[in-house]
């Protein structure tokens, strides 16, 4: 297999589309919008070294991953290995290390993150966890770099929802190696010239930052991540790009066997399965809980989703996959409104 032979046209049926686009960010952001939580691996993540910080007030800083991914929020999700409370008892600090297919994510929640905070109290590992939250870059004294997420919520959930996540991340993590390549391949690249290739405006600026700022970055990380994640998913299929196992799960690796967590979809199932009906309630919520113009409050459409059987953490991937296809918006943190 080549670099660039998709590894989504083998194997299972679920797997034979076309890698979804990147999560697009606006371009120039207004204070007050939530940011679209982006899906991405571990590597990607920790190898993050650049970072645009804001000029003004109550406008959103970024990492800038290797691979170009403008990153303010992000969903993660993956087995919960440690926790531990390293505060003290009148101010909590939880800290928690959660492990994808192909490395760690590092979650920090204290006085600032109540919610998260409350819910990292009552985990216990191991068990299937999904966060999303702001990332934090801390560039140590010594020059090193220590990449953590801050929850605004954090919650337990299926195996099934985590391989979910697993596969959207592989397709989400391919899509960006594929226009990382191909800027890459041009001689003189900008952002026009990729806008021009179809990425979007905040695809194609963190793109040519990424590429302005630090040298063309190496597949192989990549590649690996997305071996491990359809080895997850495929256990059956022998996937092989000819890497090993990522280095760094080795001996920690771990084993759930948990009373009533989902099995792994068959090669003939999504995990998709039922998303776009998910997505046509959630716009009829939307649409009846409008009633003043302003569009639908978020609680009351958390509360409303949560009698439907859909999570908190589900609810926030609809919601960003129907600002992805233009069918809504936030005019405020607090309201979501059809478009």
């Amino acid at each position: 297999m080549t670099d660039f032979d998709s590894p989504f046209t083998s194997g299972a049926d679920y797997l034979r589309s076309e890698p979804q686009k990147p999560q697009a960010q606006q371009q120039k952001p207004r204070a007050g919008n939530r940011e679209t939580a982006w899906r991405l691996f571990s590597p990607e993540f920790n190898g993050s070294k650049l970072e645009i910080k804001a000029t003004e007030d109550k406008v959103p800083s970024y990492i800038v991953t290797p691979l170009g991914a403008k990153v303010n929020r992000v969903l993660i999700a993956g087995v919960l290995t440690e926790i531990e409370d390293r505060g003290t008892e009148e101010e909590h600090m939880w800290t928690c290390r959660v492990q994808d297919p192909a490395g760690y994510f590092y979650v920090n929640a204290g006085r600032f993150q109540p919610e998260a905070s409350a819910a990292m109290a009552s985990l216990s590992a191991p068990c299937y966890v999904a966060a999303v939250g702001k990332v934090r870059m801390y560039r140590r004294d010594d020059g090193s770099i220590a990449m953590s997420v801050r929850p605004e919520r954090i919650m337990q959930i299926s195996e099934e929802t985590y391989l979910e996540w697993v596969l959207d991340a592989a397709k989400s993590t391919w899509s960006r190696l594929k226009n990382m390549k191909r800027a890459c391949s041009i001689p003189d690249a900008t952002a026009e010239t990729l806008m021009g290739m179809g990425s979007s405006p905040a695809e194609a600026e963190g793109i040519i930052y990424a590429l302005d700022n630090d040298e063309p970055p190496s597949s192989e990380p990549y590649l690996k991540a997305i071996q491990s994640a359809l080895r997850k998913l495929l256990p059956e299929e022998g996937i092989d790009f000819g890497f090993p196992d990522a280095d760094d799960i080795g001996p920690d690796e771990v084993v759930l066997d948990m009373p009533g967590t989902a099995q792994a979809p068959s090669s003939q199932e999504a995990p998709s399965r039922g998303k776009a009906a998910a997505e046509d309630a959630i716009l009829r919520l939307l649409e009846e809980l409008d009633a003043d113009g302003k569009g639908a409050p978020r609680d009351e459409l958390e509360r409303r989703a949560e009698d439907m059987g859909i999570s908190s953490v589900e609810l926030e991937e609809i919601t960003n996959s129907l600002m992805d296809k233009g069918l809504v918006y936030e005019p405020s943190l607090r309201y979501i409104k059809l478009i």
